[in-house]
């Protein structure tokens, strides 16, 4: 099984870093809209196991299964599990963000034969490659947020997107919305989680009860 690594820090790839990289190596709408299956890659198999997680916040499209404890990773702020993700990266946002890639790289292209500013057609699978990549890791972002997780820092926060991105780029159709699965590393964050019903039975109330003396006459 292929395997594609990102790495869920601020050094993730960003849409400048994507141009930089490209020019160093030459609500019911979104109901209709189409979904590619991985980009018309097939989807790796959910693993057995784990538990469903319910989200704090509503993301549609989108699953999260705690698959258990994380041998050997430690963090200060509480146990780490690895967590089984699928969602929907949305097809507008990749569409955006190939726009937003190709306008910047336009800014900087400087390609043999064509004229300055000129992205040639040639380069325009790159384009979108990093696009979807950068559809993806914000998604997760958005997955990691929706269920109450906070990411940890360094190689142990890895993100592993279980289909193959550049195989899935290739054939994908900018504008379509995107399915994919993913393992990461997190923790729960306490200051995203729900609050704990609390019933009536465990409410106490604190009364002073005044005691009037009366004389006797």
């Amino acid at each position: 099984m292929k395997v594609f690594f990102i790495t869920l820090t601020i050094a993730l790839l960003s849409q400048q870093h994507a141009v930089n990289a490209f020019v160093s190596q030459s609500p019911a709408m979104a109901a209709v809209r189409p979904t590619a299956l991985a980009g018309a890659v097939e989807l790796e198999p959910e693993p057995e196991g784990g538990d469903e997680i319910t989200a704090v916040k509503t993301m549609a499209g989108s699953r999260m299964k705690n698959m258990g404890e994380v041998d050997g990773v430690t963090d200060e702020d509480g146990t780490v599990y690895k967590f089984w993700l699928s969602a929907t990266a949305e097809g507008p946002l990749i569409k955006d963000l190939n726009t937003q890639i190709l306008k910047d790289a336009s800014k900087k292209a400087n390609f043999p034969g064509f004229r300055k500013g000129q992205v040639p057609p040639y380069a325009m699978p790159q384009i979108k490659n990093f696009a979807v990549e950068e559809g993806l890791i914000q998604t997760v972002k958005s997955a990691i947020d929706a269920y109450g997780l906070k990411s940890i820092s360094g190689s142990n926060g890895e993100v592993k997107v279980l289909e193959n991105v550049p195989d899935v780029a290739s054939v994908y159709k900018v504008g379509d919305d995107l399915q994919f699965t993913a393992t990461l590393n997190a923790i729960f964050d306490p200051a995203n989680q729900p609050a704990e019903a609390i019933s009536a039975d465990d409410t106490v109330i604190d009364a002073e009860v005044e005691v009037e003396e009366v004389e006797e006459a």
